[in-house]
């Protein structure tokens, strides 16, 4: 099945502590995903920002939110239990817990409604009702930081070649390759040798060296294109390229390189703008939020 979302996991949450007993998080979280018959692929599938364990996140989150209704308390760090309210909502045997349950008690209200916001719109709350906080945080990232891609791209595309090739050179030398830039932007671009736009160094010290192919296309690169290349590696006597292009591979394309001994990269479009935003290649820093969370250890006496 799915991951639950975090309110779906209210009630089964209530119900485990439901014994009295203290318990620590990683407990719950480990009994939920057996109950939930969550696969192995499901228990460590991450946040976007590759984190946290979705799962792991929503727990926690689920636990968050009735601590705030009081029907759960820490008894230390990374331990709760069940109140006397939580085992009273036990005994009305509710079909589901969800915000709208909570809402009942005023603790939770509170803590929904801060002071500076009495009234939230609609269209916030529906997010709210499937996704957590940090799930809203990193969804809204993501969609921004795609749109920042897809202008990046359409940015590359109307740019010249040797723009294009100096792009190539930058985003490798951030990455770690090239030696100096110097080194780097000497190699590639000049050798045009049977399908080989260049030449550059995997380490600082050169230790091996990496063949590179730059093509600023709009259509699909297919699997002829890949075979030339590998072919080129081949008569270099070269194990490792990079094959970079504007626009995107074929599945042929794709599935031709995973079945060939030289080992080739395939960089798209979408992965090279991605690239750029990850080594600040042609993108500049407008603002930065940290998110934080309560240092436990602080409290201990």
């Amino acid at each position: 099945m799915a991951i639950p979302d975090y309110q779906s996991i209210m009630l089964p949450l209530l119900k485990f502590a439901g014994d009295g007993e203290e318990h620590s998080l990683r407990e719950a979280i480990e009994d939920l995903a057996d109950e939930f018959s969550l696969t192995d692929e499901e228990r460590k599938e991450l946040l976007p920002s590759g984190r946290q364990a979705t799962f792991d996140n929503r727990v926690g989150w689920a636990r968050t939110y009735m601590k705030k209704a009081g029907l759960l308390e820490s008894t230390k760090r990374g331990y709760f239990q069940i109140t006397e309210r939580g085992l009273d909502v036990l005994k009305q045997n509710p079909p589901e817990i969800n915000n709208a349950f909570l809402r009942q008690f005023p603790e939770f209200v509170e803590f929904q409604t801060p002071k500076q916001r009495e009234v939230e719109e609609d269209t916030e709350q529906d997010i709210s009702e499937t996704r957590t906080p940090e799930e809203e945080i990193e969804s809204a990232y993501q969609g921004v930081r795609q749109e920042l891609a897809t202008e990046l791209l359409q940015t590359i595309k109307s740019c010249s070649p040797t723009f294009f090739e100096r792009l190539v050179v930058d985003v490798l030398v951030k990455m770690g390759y090239g030696g100096t830039r110097k080194d780097a932007g000497q190699a590639v671009g000049r050798s045009g040798d049977g399908g080989i736009d260049g030449i550059i160094k995997e380490d600082r010290l050169g230790l091996d060296i990496v063949y590179i192919q730059a093509k600023r296309w709009d259509g699909p690169v297919g699997r002829p294109e890949i075979q030339k290349f590998a072919g080129a590696l081949q008569g270099q006597r070269a194990r490792k390229g990079i094959f970079i292009t504007t626009s995107a591979f074929t599945q042929s394309a794709q599935d031709y390189v995973s079945r060939i001994d030289s080992k080739i990269v395939l960089i798209d479009g979408d992965t090279l703008a991605q690239l750029m935003i990850d080594y600040n290649i042609g993108v500049t820093t407008v603002t930065s939020y940290e998110l934080k969370r309560m240092d436990s250890d602080y409290f201990e006496e």
